[in-house]
């Protein structure tokens, strides 16, 4: 089965399924569903940074600073951060990835899905999917803010990076 015919709950404003929908569907009709986003770092707490491949569905070559995805029909977000995030980072044995918050990401040109953010340590060797993935590298957390108006980013990912660091300065 290919990503496009992947099955997708189809959700509310209140996060409740309303229906399934293929995946290429929902993003053709700008269905609500489901994504992750996990923040993987690495042993000395780098950020997990990456370029999307020329083929993805949803912003193809985009620079990312998150894995994840979108959640299958019937799974939980739990089970698709993880799965998410050791199909993207190609590791098997990933700890459990944590979850921070829920938000819904809504672009006004009809993407929209409820977002659950989480963080995860990965301290294994990574070998992303080439399918996925086109360069990746573990970056500091300052490189990665110069990096921000030069390199074109994902608007979910930015939109979840930013509240993500509005979430941290609360927790401090």
């Amino acid at each position: 089965m290919s990503a496009a015919d992947e099955i997708l709950d189809i959700v509310d404003e209140h996060d409740r399924v309303v229906g399934q929908s293929p995946r290429a569907e929902a993003y053709a009709r700008g269905l609500r569903h489901r994504c992750v986003f996990i923040q993987a770092r690495d042993a000395d707490g780098r950020l997990f940074v990456h370029r999307r491949t020329p083929t993805k569905l949803v912003f193809p070559s985009l620079y990312d600073m998150w894995v994840g995805g979108v959640v299958g029909a019937g799974e939980s977000y739990d089970d698709a951060a993880l799965r998410e995030a050791e199909e993207e980072l190609g590791v098997s044995g990933l700890p459990k990835p944590a979850f921070l918050f829920k938000f819904l990401y809504d672009d006004g040109a009809g993407r929209t899905w409820w977002s659950a953010v989480y963080e995860v340590r990965c301290e294994l060797p990574v070998n992303p999917q080439v399918e996925e993935v086109a360069w990746h590298d573990f970056l500091a957390e300052d490189e990665v803010q110069r990096r921000l108006p030069e390199w074109e980013w994902v608007p979910d990912g930015l939109d979840a990076y930013a509240r993500f660091r509005e979430y941290r300065k609360k927790e401090s």
